[in-house]
């Protein structure tokens, strides 16, 4: 008599596989829990546990929950990311050990909680509230274990659950956060402003207060007794045009003093610095891809042959969105920069952020020894045009016009 184990193994080899009937008969199979004693809740039960030791086992190899979330979405749909927050959940309850508030904090942005009454019953229920049946309830579930059990180790970027490990940045929190507060008010305002001047006063504004909050959290730390590590954050670059929204991290990230590259495969760009500095870029990036898709939509619409939308157009836009926006938060960053030398003394300033970025290349060249350079391609003019000329619209320093692009950039990938 097969064991639920059995069954399971035998379902999972089946979905890796290119005999689609085979994975159905064997899908059948777990639906009925064919001779397995306690039946379909013993399979149910079987299942969960095996989902649940699979994503245990991708915390320790680099994994977070929000990494697990967008990438079983992108590959399975919305139901394979919903269940893989669930998994995270249901982890996390019988986590030993301590649990970093990090974590914690990341579970609560997924909405991830334990809303089912026991494992045994989960699938069921979670068929009911997804408005499905069982098969297929059962088939999301298989999915989602070939994938938790395919993935590949990435870098750790923190001590995950339950590890030790030295202190490494957190992005956000702390003395800091009603400033991002402050910060987040004025780009939402931004995003939602129909006036370019307007918006220009409020990214600048923002820009600023990051810019002088990072030089503030460099001179504190630089006296602390156990001084933070560079740490790092994943951000999403899912299609459409996945490598201009890389472009964008890099041109954000360089701008605020951390480095980042992009793991095309995996959907994700992974951005390494200080905690002020991972904040900035993590705001910065979600409102500027706001403001360059909004301004993208309206570039379509005026283009000759109206709103129809063409693959090059909106690559060539976004990338030269992002090289431009990237000279001016520089510029930007640079100015705030030589007021805080002014004040602070150029002695006592500079070798702090010298340090800092030595730091950073270092955590980089440590986590991503193998990193190379893509070549940045532009194949439609009108849209290169336009996205240069929405850069320019949006300014960060209120009243000041910068200096006109010189140069091209490329993404950092793996």
């Amino acid at each position: 008599m097969p064991e639920a184990d059995e069954l399971i193994a035998d379902a999972l080899a089946a979905a890796r596989g290119t005999d689609v009937r085979a994975a159905e008969r064997q899908l059948d199979r777990l639906v009925v829990g064919a001779g397995v004693p306690g039946g379909p809740a013993a399979v149910d039960a079987a299942l969960v546990a095996r989902l649940v030791r699979g994503v245990a086992r991708l915390w320790p190899r680099g994994w977070q929950p929000a990494d697990l979330a967008r990438i079983a979405t992108r590959r399975l749909g919305p139901p394979g990311g919903r269940l893989v927050v669930d998994l995270a959940a249901a982890q996390r309850r019988s986590q030993p050990g301590p649990v970093p508030g990090w974590w914690d904090d990341q579970l609560a942005g997924l909405d991830a909680t334990v809303w089912w009454d026991d494992d045994a019953g989960y699938l069921t229920a979670w068929a009911a509230r997804q408005g499905t049946d069982r098969i297929a309830a059962l088939r999301d579930a298989v999915d989602v274990l070939a994938l938790v059990e395919s993935l590949p180790p990435i870098a750790v970027l923190r001590p995950p659950p339950g590890a030790a490990g030295p202190l490494a940045a957190i992005p956000a929190g702390g003395t800091g956060s009603r400033m991002l507060d402050r910060v987040r008010a004025l780009l939402a305002k931004a995003e939602s402003t129909t006036f370019p001047a307007e918006a220009e006063a409020l990214t600048g504004k923002a820009q600023e207060l990051m810019s002088r909050h990072s030089i503030d959290a460099a001179l504190v730390a630089a006296t602390a007794e156990r001084p933070d590590l560079p740490g790092g954050v994943r951000l999403g670059t899912e299609p459409p045009c996945p490598g201009a929204k890389a472009l964008l991290v890099q041109e954000v990230a360089a701008a605020n003093r951390c480095e980042s590259v992009w793991s095309d495969d995996l959907g994700f760009a992974t951005v390494l610095g200080f905690p002020a500095d991972l904040a900035s870029v993590e705001l910065l990036y979600t409102s500027l891809l706001v403001q360059a898709t909004a301004a993208m939509l309206r570039g379509r619409t005026a283009r000759r042959g109206g709103g129809r939308r063409t693959k090059a157009y909106d690559e060539s836009f976004l990338n030269a969105f992002a090289l431009r926006i990237g000279e001016r938060l520089r510029a930007a960053t640079e100015e705030v920069s030589r007021e805080a030398a002014r004040e602070q003394g150029s002695d006592r300033l500079l070798p702090v952020l010298a340090a800092r970025a030595d730091a950073v290349r270092e955590r980089l060249d440590d986590l991503f020894p193998g990193v190379t350079r893509k070549r940045l391609t532009v194949s439609d003019e009108e849209g290169w045009s336009s996205g240069t000329s929405a850069a320019e619209r949006a300014s960060l320093t209120p009243g000041v016009r910068p200096p006109r692009p010189v140069g091209g950039g490329r993404p950092r990938g793996r």
